[in-house]
């Protein structure tokens, strides 16, 4: 055994020694991530800086998991949301958004305590939007509403009033643009429920059983409606056999009790990255969108594009990555995707944060212009 002697210098760790750590469903770190911070020998400050808010971000998001009491129940009723324009030349690179055009970036802001924290999107017939937030509640509002919104908590029966509001994780969401109702899947509660359109009232819940295999904190990070009537669920932290993502398809509505049990599938993300939403272009087009954290970089996220092969169990959605989000860019807790269309018919793709209600973070709102041939019959 080697002696290092009292007047030998200490040496921190390389980069290289520092091995890969999963913290919880909502952050993935590696550590240095095999790089260092950005070279600023002018600024040591900014960059210790930057590695204790990120470190202070981690133990907050960490805390708050589970308690209540940070933000009060939401009642139903108008509330006012800021939508305050940023400059476009904050997007930072072009050629990082690859066949993406931005169109538009807003910080969304609202005195209500529970606005915020949105893990899921729409945007309905009139061209506002619908947006969850991690307890359960329901937002909607316009970028040419003069700041009007309106908030509701999701409903549910009298005998689930009491269940903590942490359990209404409510991470992803979908539509049937027929009938107008939606889908949407519960992290914490492992549960999909169908709503009437508006969501006038529950219409029904299932827990499905392979569902229930999967990781609490990182289950039900997305769910898409084909055209079809088919469902995709694609879980965060659940993985196969073979380290793919599990997938689970339905041929139906899963809320139905007629609907077989669903088969697996395989998702395999950018390398480092976790899946936290998708949607359905039309034909074998689909997006997905991915994150990660680290203390090199912060916030980061992945928008790839999935060509799905013939949809049957042991299929595996391989992601190409077309549009990334990295500082300098817009970066920050990117969660939820959205698609509409523009006067021409054109398709648009929205993109939104969560701020998990943290000052050190922003409701962001983006809008990019999508390929024309991506349009598809979504």
């Amino acid at each position: 055994m080697t002696r290092r002697s009292h007047g030998a210098r200490r040496t921190r760790p390389t980069p290289e020694a520092c091995r890969r750590c999963f913290v919880s469903s909502e952050v993935e770190i590696f550590a240095f991530h095999n790089a260092a911070l950005p070279s600023r020998p002018d600024r040591p400050y900014a960059r210790t800086m930057q590695r204790i808010a990120l470190i202070l971000l981690l133990f907050v998001l960490l805390m708050n998991g589970q308690h209540d009491g940070a933000v009060p129940p939401a009642m139903a009723g108008r509330i006012a949301v800021a939508a305050r324009a940023l400059p476009l030349e904050e997007a930072g690179d072009p050629a990082r958004l690859g066949p993406l055009r931005l169109l538009g970036a807003w910080h969304l802001t609202s005195p209500h305590p529970a606005f915020g924290g949105f893990s899921s999107l729409l945007v309905d017939e009139a061209g506002g939007f619908i947006a969850l937030n991690d307890t359960g509640e329901a937002f909607t509002f316009g970028l040419a509403r003069a700041g009007q919104g309106e908030v509701m908590p999701l409903p549910r029966p009298a005998a689930e009033q009491d269940v903590p509001r942490w359990k209404w994780d409510s991470e992803s969401m979908t539509r049937d643009p027929a009938s107008g109702r939606i889908w949407v899947g519960f992290e914490h509660l492992q549960m999909i429920c169908r709503y009437a359109p508006g969501f006038a009232r529950r219409e029904g819940c299932v827990r499905p059983a392979a569902v229930q295999r999967w990781p609490l904190t990182g289950s039900l990070e997305s769910l898409v409606r084909l055209g079809d009537g088919r469902f995709l669920a694609i879980s965060e932290m659940g993985r196969g056999a073979d380290g793919a993502h599990d997938v689970l398809l339905w041929r139906g509505d899963p809320v139905d009790p007629a609907t077989p049990p669903p088969v697996h599938l395989g998702y395999r993300p950018p390398p480092g990255y976790r899946p936290t939403d998708a949607v359905w272009l039309g034909g074998d087009r689909l997006l997905v969108l991915n994150r990660r954290l680290t203390l090199a970089e912060g916030f980061t996220a992945r928008l790839a594009l999935v060509r799905m092969p013939p949809l049957e169990a042991g299929a595996q959605l391989q992601a190409q990555v077309i549009a990334r989000f990295a500082p300098p860019g817009f970066a920050d807790n990117f969660e939820a995707l959205a698609l509409s269309r523009d006067e021409g018919g054109r398709p648009v793709l929205w993109v939104a944060s969560d701020d998990n209600h943290l000052f050190l973070q922003r409701s962001l709102l983006l809008r990019f212009a999508l390929p024309v041939e991506w349009g598809g019959d979504f």
